[in-house]
């Protein structure tokens, strides 16, 4: 049992992650939402701009700040992350979870005297229990990452070769050509063709996890999709590991993890929508192996894991406020 309400606020409401933010706080049994900041949205009822939340919640978005909350979760733009925070400061134990890029690499990891963990709960979950403050990987990092991290450990990576698509929501709220509805719908494109901004952080994932910097070359070619959220991954590399030695190795890598998940079966996308899972497929073919894996964008790639290492940090049972389930039809 719970015996106190953890204290959050949420530094940029008004966009997809803060909105996802605010839907599993406000339904999260050891968390009160204390405020929703937004500079562009003060004063207004937070169902004005997430309608979804009618008849759930009755707050409005603020202009100040209460410094008092145990934590606070940053739903702000890449950039905007390390400048509110050089404006802005909190009580010492406050704890700082970050959903943007600005804290997520080792050389730009330090802060306030102590440096942010990155917060992937199936590479760094002790390192994460310690932690005051969380940089939340990517969502295409998240999904490459849980492909690949048993192979890694084990010393089985070789040159890997991804594909991945995204849903519009992966781009923020913000318009631009490319999420108009008129240019989404049956539409793709590639983009950041091998130089995507997540590359970095997947690379030190995976030195990490195999205890040495390693020479793989992580080729990705990124894929805008025709649907509003979630992201399907395949990955390809040489393999001369058995089929089942391989799912017996990712099997055991995951089973403390209650969110990453192996199957035997050909996975789709509308498995892991509305949900924080990653599913994880393996096939193999003439020394090839793929590795698929599928998540939400914004739950396990975003808020969801945010909230994951809320609850890490706070001493609460990894899955509370997330066991949601998605819907296949």
């Amino acid at each position: 049992m719970i015996k106190s309400m953890i204290r959050a606020g949420i530094i940029g409401g008004a966009g997809y992650t803060g909105g996802e933010t605010i839907r599993i706080l406000i339904n999260h049994p050891g968390a009160h939402l204390v405020y929703v900041h937004s500079k562009s949205q003060a004063g207004k009822p937070i169902t004005s701009i997430h309608t979804d939340l009618i008849g759930e919640t009755e707050m409005l978005f603020t202009g100040d700040l209460d410094k008092e909350v145990d934590v606070v979760f940053l739903c702000v733009g890449h950039g905007e992350a390390k400048a509110f925070l050089a404006q802005h400061s909190f009580k010492a134990d406050t704890k700082i979870i970050d959903l943007s890029q600005d804290f997520r690499l080792h050389e730009n990891a330090a802060y306030n005297g102590e440096l942010f963990v990155y917060g992937l709960p199936e590479l760094n979950i002790e390192k994460i229990k310690k932690a005051n403050y969380i940089a939340n990987p990517g969502c295409f990092a998240t999904a490459l990452q849980l492909g690949l991290l048993p192979l890694a450990k084990a010393g089985l990576l070789g040159d890997v070769y991804t594909t991945g698509i995204t849903g519009s929501t992966g781009a923020g709220q913000s318009l631009q050509a490319s999420s108009h509805f008129s240019w989404r719908a049956n539409n793709i494109q590639a983009y950041k063709t091998l130089t995507h901004q997540h590359l970095a952080e997947v690379k030190e994932s995976l030195s990490q996890a195999a205890g040495k910097a390693i020479g793989t070359k992580l080729n990705f070619v990124p894929w805008r999709g025709d649907f509003t959220r979630g992201i399907f991954v395949s990955q390809q590399m040489e393999c001369n590991t058995p089929l089942d030695e391989l799912i017996t190795l990712y099997k055991d890598y995951y089973a403390e993890h209650p969110f990453a998940m192996v199957t035997m079966d050909p996975i789709h996308l509308k498995q892991v929508v509305n949900t924080n899972k990653c599913l994880i497929q393996i096939e193999k073919s003439d020394g090839q192996i793929v590795i698929h894996s599928a998540i939400d964008n914004l739950l396990k790639g975003a808020s969801g894991q945010a909230v994951q290492n809320l609850n890490i940090m706070c001493g609460l049972d990894e899955t509370t406020g997330l066991k949601l389930k998605a819907s296949n039809f």
